[in-house]
């Protein structure tokens, strides 16, 4: 059964989100607002939260995972970044993007796209979330919370709790989000690709 947090969009209270941060580090997943919308995440390291997080989408293993950071400062543990990529990188973060990169060592290989040792990154700017990484301690393993058969990801935390409290460790409510995903980049190859279109304005990384 969920354990349900409702916190304050600008200002959550810390001992809830200590809550919610003990949740997942037990292997639970939590629903989570974002700058997007809302998602589902789980510790990056755990094999069964993941497993268990994937099947609550019922998506496969073709299907990016994104990885959520706290800040630059993590990135590079995970992804290979060249001086190119970081620039955009530093314009796009924080924000609603997420960027595909070549994996680390530090991913595990279950994680990445099968074929393409890829893995999505992004470092979100929705307050709650920044502080629920920084008590964390350590990135998310995140995706959209889209039900399956639907095309809108959810939006309300308390119809969140009714479809899938039985699946999830932990509901975090600050309220509505965006409701529009993010615009999604492709780094990995020679030139940036423009995967999907969302939030996240192209000119602003000079693109």
């Amino acid at each position: 059964m969920a354990q349900y947090f409702e916190v304050h969009p600008h200002n959550p209270q810390a001992r809830l989100l200590k809550q919610a941060a003990a949740v997942l580090q037990a292997g639970g997943i939590a629903a989570v607002p974002t700058d997007s919308s809302y998602a589902l995440v789980c510790r990056l390291d755990d094999k069964t939260a993941a497993e268990n997080l994937r099947r609550i989408r019922q998506v496969d293993d073709k299907h990016h995972l994104t990885l959520l950071c706290k800040d630059l400062s993590e990135l590079a543990r995970f992804a290979r970044v060249d001086n190119r990529q970081y620039r955009l990188l530093k314009l796009g973060t924080p924000g609603p993007y997420t960027f595909i990169l070549e994996a680390t060592k530090e991913v595990p290989r279950r994680l990445s796209h099968p074929s393409r040792r890829t893995i999505g990154l992004r470092v979100p700017e929705h307050r709650v979330l920044q502080e629920l990484l920084a008590l964390f301690g350590e990135p998310l393993l995140g995706t959209t919370l889209i039900p399956p058969g639907e095309t809108e990801p959810l939006n309300d935390a308390g119809e969140i709790r009714d479809r899938y409290e039985k699946l999830l460790g932990a509901v975090v409510d600050a309220g509505a989000c965006a409701m529009a995903p993010t615009t999604v980049i492709d780094l990995s190859g020679d030139e940036p690709a423009l995967l999907r279109q969302g939030r996240g304005d192209l000119s602003l990384l000079g693109l």
